[in-house]
């Protein structure tokens, strides 16, 4: 008999949306190959939530979010009155995924959501970093205590399998330096300036043009998000204590088009680049700027709005992944497999 699995979402943008589409189109697939059912019970937003404990039909749902901004008045089961924190506190669910908007400096709501949950002895799926960033070890003690699962992969590089290396295929090894390609719009633009002559403002505008760049492209171009991802990573992979305004940034701004091609001309690659490293006094040195990059470098072959990134460790030495689909729909599938390496796990 199949694992029925009761899910509620807090959060239903585009990464959450296309996470409950993924339950609706993997179905048999989940059924088949790991005897999961995944059952959609809630939904929370901040104006008006879902929750139904026989279960949602997903693309109603979906369709009626589309159509009226809103799901609190959804037909048998809308909860106008509902933030998401009342969903968790309600809900009889097995698993919360949260892909609440991201606040680093506060985490929340998301924060709260998490808390609850784990409290409530629910496994926790993640693509919101926000949380982690400041809180990581807590909440990690406080999944611990209740003997429930926090998986956030998604958050710190979405389909990037950042979390997974670094925790299971690294497992046993001491993590000694972290290198990252980690924002895939200041990777297109560098790339488009390299490879099609674009000037900066050029590049940029095709990124934007693609749907690579928000609207509003500083927290990429200015090495935020990178940094964001650095801490996160550092602070689970290397059991680190990292907050993002302690990482020495420089973003890709002050780049120009010459100085790009002038790297090429040397045979090396320009990439915004976060590096974390132990030095020998045991603190972690962290920083996030542009590097011309040599081409045997693993890191330099990443074009395009991919991302990648390399571990050194002691026993081990270098190991890199890359690639990685940079979209809600990539996120909603990391969502995904960290949820059936919650309940699938051979």
């Amino acid at each position: 008999m199949a694992r029925n699995i009761r899910t509620i979402i807090c959060g239903f943008g585009k990464v959450g949306r296309n996470f409950a589409r993924l339950m609706e189109s993997k179905r048999q697939m989940l059924l088949q190959r790991y005897n999961l059912n995944l059952e959609l019970v809630g939904v929370g937003e901040l104006q008006g939530s879902v929750a139904s404990p026989r279960g949602i039909d997903i693309l109603n749902l979906v369709d009626y979010f589309e159509t009226h901004g809103t799901i609190g008045y959804f037909p048998g089961a809308g909860k106008p009155e509902w933030a998401g924190i009342d969903l968790v506190h309600e809900s009889d669910a097995d698993v919360l995924v949260e892909t609440t908007p991201t606040n680093i400096q506060t985490g929340e709501p998301a924060l709260s959501h998490i808390r609850l949950a784990l409290s409530r002895e629910m496994n926790v799926v993640s693509a919101n970093k926000g949380p982690f960033i400041r809180s990581y070890r807590f909440l990690r003690s406080l999944a611990n205590d209740h003997g429930v699962a926090l998986k956030l992969s998604t958050a710190a590089a979405a389909a990037l399998p950042t979390l997974d290396v670094a925790q299971t295929c690294l497992a046993g090894t001491e993590i000694r330096a972290i290198e990252g390609v980690l924002n895939g719009t200041s990777n297109f633009i560098l790339s488009r300036m390299r490879t099609e002559n674009d000037s900066f403002d050029e590049a940029l505008a095709e990124a934007q043009r693609l749907g690579i760049a928000e609207t509003d492209p500083t927290l990429d171009i200015e090495g935020y998000d990178t940094a964001n991802k650095l801490a996160l990573i550092a602070n689970v992979s290397m059991d680190a204590d990292l907050l993002p305004e302690n990482v020495d940034r420089k973003g890709i701004t002050e780049m120009d088009a010459d100085q790009v091609r002038q790297a090429a001309s040397e045979g090396k690659i320009m990439r915004l680049v976060g590096r974390a490293e132990i030095k020998a006094n045991g603190k972690i040195h962290a920083r996030v700027a542009p590097e011309a990059l040599s081409p045997d470098h693993p890191l330099a072959n990443i074009d395009g709005s991919e991302k990648g990134i390399t571990y050194t460790t002691d026993t081990m030495d270098r190991v890199t992944v890359m690639g990685g689909k940079s979209d809600p729909m990539g996120a909603a599938a990391a969502l995904l497999k960290d949820l059936i390496n919650i309940y699938a796990a051979p």
